[in-house]
């Protein structure tokens, strides 16, 4: 069989992104079916298994499909599992997702990981990681994820899980309260929900004009414009943003020597005002001996393919 072709999957709370694709990361087609539907994993499965069967069809990809890679919240690589996902309504306890959707497509060959760490590989595979072999991949969404290269490899650690930089203290004292349940975590700072927070905060601890102070609710893209519009509070915030991230990659760099760390997502859009304090803080904070040597860059993905690509590069290994 000449498998030149992979499917991507990436699972969201909301939606579920589905994609084939070739060897040079082209994606041939794509289609998406609703995730938030469904409350149980069974009728989820055969919609998702149907979609995934149409979309090989249509793309005349019939008998050329290595396998699928799916990108998912809390995804277990080792055991193909997604475990305690609080925005899949099928997600709150132990889901065998790969064995379920394998047997779903006939024994197609499944590949999971969970969505940052899909996000590492499919940079490392196309993207602006290609060729390196220790990076740390930060994605600046809702919340923060990361995904670890060390020596070419991701980093799961024993139980799969490894890497949830996002939930690292970032501020000890008096920290923001996460939805983990721990204080002071870098997601609930430099995240897009984490922005809104702060300008939210800042107003009302402030009089200080700002055009974010006529809206009814604040959202991370409402202070990029605003920041683009030079307005001076959102640019502080991005300052202050970045600062936080800055001083926490100084951290990352610590334990594993990364030779880039590349950020992606939605907040990485506002890279103009968050690249120059994260650099300024990682190396002030950092050991002598990494200061400077450590590049950040941004994702080189098309962000409406990122994800798809991310899972798919998984499906090469099958």
């Amino acid at each position: 069989m000449d498998s030149t072709y992979v499917v991507g999957i990436d699972v969201g709370g909301q939606t579920s992104k589905i994609g084939v694709v070739d060897a040079r990361g082209t994606v041939l087609a794509q289609t998406v079916i609703r995730t938030d539907t469904y409350a149980e994993i069974e009728p989820y499965i055969a919609e998702l298994a149907e979609a995934v069967k149409k979309l090989i069809r249509e793309s005349g990809t019939e008998g050329k499909v290595r396998g699928v890679g799916v990108g998912a919240p809390n995804g277990n690589y080792y055991t193909g599992t997604i475990e305690n996902a609080p925005n899949l309504r099928w997600g709150h306890h132990k889901v065998e997702f790969s064995k379920l959707l394998s047997e779903a497509m006939d024994g197609l060959p499944v590949a999971l990981t969970n969505d940052a760490n899909a996000a590492a590989v499919g940079e490392m595979t196309y993207g602006a990681a290609r060729g390196m072999k220790n990076f740390i991949m930060i994605t600046l969404g809702t919340g923060v994820g990361s995904g670890i290269v060390i020596n070419g490899e991701v980093v799961y650690g024993h139980d799969g899980f490894a890497g949830e930089l996002g939930h690292v203290a970032a501020v000890r004292n008096n920290g923001r309260t996460c939805g983990c349940g721990k204080t002071g975590c870098l997601e609930t700072y430099a995240s897009a929900t984490g922005v809104a927070r702060t300008a939210r905060e800042w107003l009302e601890l402030s009089d200080e004009p700002s055009v974010l102070r006529s809206l009814d609710t604040i959202a991370s893209k409402d202070v990029y414009e605003a920041a683009k519009d030079g307005d001076k509070l959102a640019l502080r915030i991005f300052e202050f943003t970045g600062k936080i991230l800055g001083r926490s990659f100084a951290d990352f760099v610590a334990f594993s020597s990364p030779e880039a760390i590349v950020l992606f997502g939605g907040l990485a859009r506002a890279k103009e005002f968050l690249t120059e304090p994260i650099e300024k803080a990682m190396n002030e904070n950092v050991l002598p001996l990494w200061r400077g040597k450590v590049k950040l860059i941004y994702s080189q993905l098309k962000e409406s393919d990122a994800a798809i690509l991310g899972a798919s590069a998984l499906a090469w290994e099958l």
